[in-house]
């Protein structure tokens, strides 16, 4: 008895050459062919995506598969199963019909399955007399065979592209840890680097990593941040080999340079107003008497208070809030911005902005902020600035002021200004009590 497999759906489902090629893809099975189910099923659920499948018709699909008896698809048995729609529903954990029916359709749509309808639309399988399927009409399994290689090619391409959007999230994680407390550090350590320019470039690169970024972009944002990396990270290790085992002697060097100890803002007398010459031998043999060491964040906070004003964070407590307080202060200043870069390239960031703090603090008694810091700043290329008799002779004036304003409650006992007394430690005492040489 000759039978006809049929080609066209039934009922109002018309035929479409996407379905036409699922057949002809069925019909490419090679002969002998055999898969296990299962493995075959997880790698159309890992490449669902490439594959254009839901997850409600892999549950589906789940469930046809299960309607088969054996645990392999052999092109030798019979690939096609019968179940009806409740049967279908119950195995997808009560799936509604409209929602069966339509995903049915995803399965079809995407060459998973090809329909093989009977002439009423029934789903049957009519057996011979020894109990073998000799025509069955429901949903044809063979496309799983025979793109069974495909579905696991598939499958391993999203297994790649998951392990290198993975390792690109976590060297775009690591750059950016690294850059951050690369930056905080030499802040902290005074190391000489126009470090607000590189956080502006740090803050502009991640400020256009999105919530979510293909693996694309994560690498090529990733690229950017491993140059500003390895910028970032010339300079403290260029900054650490000229370090001395001795005392860090080297590193004072780097920060502390000459200069005359009563020139213009190391005295409190004619500021602005002194001769901005070169220094002699008797001034740099003054300078090496200056303390070896950085100025404390404390001292210069007390010696210039104004700038905490500046404070966008409500306080000063480390030097990168002592530097960006600088960076607002610049342009209320009419610092303009090549001035500003000069000092910083001749001083270092640490160093020019006590400088410009310094400014700041006396800015009724300067003319031109700007034209000043130029001026300190050929004194600073020429090795003849530091900002320690600055900060001290600010110190020196805050004490004489107090001592002023004490002696003159001392005249008026009936009043009580006991709270108004400045108190400093003996050893700064000491210091600012030192006779110039």
């Amino acid at each position: 008895m000759q039978t006809h497999m049929t080609t066209t759906p039934f009922g109002r489902r018309p035929m479409t050459l996407g379905l036409m090629a699922s057949q002809v893809a069925a019909k490419s099975m090679p002969k002998d062919a055999s898969v296990e189910k299962w493995k075959v099923f997880r790698s159309i659920r890992e490449a669902r995506d490439l594959v254009g499948a839901t997850d409600r018709s892999l549950a589906i699909l789940n469930a046809l598969l299960s309607f088969h008896p054996d645990s392999e698809l052999s092109s030798d048995g019979t690939l096609i199963v019968w179940p009806s729609n409740e049967q279908l529903m119950a195995r997808a954990n009560g799936m509604p019909p409209t929602t069966l029916r339509r995903h049915l359709a995803v399965l079809v749509d995407c060459g998973l399955i090809v329909r093989r309808d009977s002439p009423n639309g029934k789903r049957f399988a009519r057996k011979g007399r020894g109990g073998q399927v000799e025509q069955a009409y429901g949903f044809d399994l063979s496309p799983i065979v025979a793109r069974a290689e495909e579905f696991e090619q598939l499958a391993e391409s999203v297994q790649a592209e998951k392990k290198a959007f993975k390792v690109a999230k976590e060297r775009l994680t690591l750059l950016r840890r690294d850059i951050v407390k690369m930056i905080d550090a030499g802040i902290e350590e005074g190391v000489p680097g126009n470090w607000g320019r590189i956080q502006q470039i740090y803050q502009e690169i991640i400020g256009r990593l999105p919530r979510s970024a293909p693996r694309q972009f994560i690498e090529s944002l990733s690229d950017e941040l491993h140059e500003l990396w390895a910028e970032v990270h010339d300079i403290l290790e260029s900054f650490t080999k000229t370090q001395n085992p001795d005392v860090n002697e080297s590193h004072s060097e780097r920060h502390i340079q000459n200069s005359k100890p009563d020139s213009n803002f190391e005295s409190e007398h004619g500021l602005g107003k002194n001769d901005e010459a070169g220094g002699t031998a008797v001034e740099t043999d003054n300078l090496r008497s200056l303390p070896k060491r950085e100025l404390p964040l404390g001292i210069v906070l007390d010696a210039c208070p104004d700038i905490a004003d500046m404070a966008q964070s409500g306080g000063i407590r480390h030097w990168r809030d002592f530097l960006a307080a600088v960076e607002v202060a610049r342009p209320m200043l009419g610092v303009s911005p090549s001035a500003w870069l000069e000092a910083c390239e001749a001083m270092g960031d640490l160093q020019a902005g006590i400088a410009l703090a310094a400014i700041l603090q006396r800015s009724d008694q300067i003319n031109s902020a700007g034209g000043y810091l130029r001026s300190l700043t050929d004194k600073a290329r020429g090795g003849q600035f530091s900002t320690w008799p600055m900060v001290m002779a600010l110190l020196r004036s805050k004490l004489d002021t107090n001592k002023r304003a004490v002696q003159s409650s001392a005249e008026m006992p009936e009043t009580d200004h006991s709270e108004e007394g400045w108190e400093v430690s003996d050893a700064l005492l000491k210091t600012l009590k030192r006779p110039k040489s």
